[in-house]
């Protein structure tokens, strides 16, 4: 099962430095598949992106994504772009440069309009409780999104642990994502 780490201010900091640090103690004890640096409250977002993308040179086999900004994404290198739900229609344009393109999805609908705008694969949650993000949807509703769709799908929300971790891959799903999962590693 693929492993997708997902960063957040709260735990790694808007400091470039301090969160690079954080972040290259995290891939030196665990394997990741893909990063994506998700920070919604930097007020300089591109300068982390570089610090973010610099690091990320000397793990080649790691997959990298900027969070919404596509345009930086593409001028940085980045693999990706991880493009939240209210974007939909930045799934082409971020397709139109090159981009691989993950779409956090919440619904059946958003998955399947994700999918036939090119988004190359889904983040559906949450899947379990997470802090502010509402009801969780449980596997069952993961099970059906992944059934229903032919792009990858990754289980994101409230997975901390390996338990959890074993369930959304018994439903099938390509990959989880995680912030917290992955925070024991620091």
């Amino acid at each position: 099962m693929k492993k997708y780490l997902i960063t957040d201010p709260l735990y790694y900091t808007s400091d470039p430095l301090i969160f690079c640090e954080k972040l290259l103690h995290v891939l030196l004890h665990v394997e990741v598949d893909y990063v994506c640096l998700r920070d919604k409250q930097t007020t300089n977002y591109e300068e982390l992106a570089k610090a973010f993308i610099k690091l990320m040179q000397r793990f080649p086999n790691i997959l990298t994504f900027l969070h919404t900004d596509i345009l930086l994404a593409k001028e940085l290198g980045a693999f990706g772009v991880h493009i939240p739900s209210n974007s939909l229609t930045d799934i082409p344009k971020a397709k139109t440069l090159g981009l691989n393109v993950f779409y956090s999805a919440h619904s059946l609908f958003e998955a399947l309009e994700a999918q036939n705008m090119g988004a190359d694969a889904i983040t559906f949650s949450p899947i379990f409780d997470t802090p502010n993000k509402g009801k969780p949807v449980g596997l069952e509703k993961l099970k059906e999104i992944n059934d229903k769709i032919h792009i990858n799908c990754f289980a994101l929300g409230g997975i901390i642990n390996n338990t959890q971790v074993q369930a959304c891959e018994e439903v099938g799903v390509y990959g989880f994502a995680s912030i917290r999962y992955f925070l024991d590693y620091m």
